[in-house]
């Protein structure tokens, strides 16, 4: 190596070392509803439900979240299971059936088909779409037909299926990569040319 190639080595790293630190401040950060893990799953009306009440077939089955979030079990009837989570569907079930009917029982709950999602405006085939785990909003828009040619592609709006949603509310902006959720509802904005 030449001296001039040796004098340069400390300065290159300095370089290499200073573009690392700075790179997170310089790119902007996604909305924060892309920024945080997959929520978690909120059961809600048309959702599709297996009970097993383990040793008591008589207490399982199939059963389907109602308009009012309910589910109705033999025995103990209706069970309000809207927005809980599947551990916490299990609970309320568990302790209704403590209530004079099983003395110890475990119960699991599995959602065997999940509400469908919605998708509107500026795309192909706008529409009420099956849901599938792992869905993003990219994966949303493709099943919806792709974007037409007046969709502003960055101008996505969510509303998700567990939150109050008014004709006067925009919903919040999110990136092509947000986690999609049963009975949330996607707008594609028009760009304006």
């Amino acid at each position: 190596m030449g001296t001039v190639q040796l004098a340069m080595m400390p300065f290159a790293r300095m370089t290499l070392l200073l573009g690392c630190l700075l790179l997170p401040l310089l790119v902007p950060s996604a909305p924060a509803i892309s920024q945080q893990g997959a929520p978690q799953y909120a059961l809600g009306p048309g959702d599709r439900l297996r009970v097993t009440v383990f040793g008591e077939e008589d207490l399982s089955g199939e059963f389907e979240v109602d308009g009012n979030g309910r589910i109705s079990l033999p025995l103990i009837g209706a069970v309000d299971v809207d927005r809980q989570s599947l551990r916490q569907a299990e609970q309320a079930i568990a302790t209704k059936l403590l209530d004079g009917y099983l003395r110890n029982p475990k119960v699991s709950v599995d959602v065997l088909n999940y509400r469908p999602f919605y998708i509107l405006g500026e795309v192909n085939e706008p529409g009420s779409y099956p849901y599938r785990a792992g869905m993003t909003v990219l994966n949303a828009v493709v099943l919806a037909g792709g974007y037409t040619v007046r969709a502003d592609e960055d101008d996505i709006t969510l509303h998700r299926g567990t939150d109050a949603v008014s004709t006067d509310d925009e919903g919040v902006p999110v990136a092509q990569n947000t986690v999609v959720l049963p009975g949330d509802i996607l707008r594609v904005h028009e760009r304006f040319f």
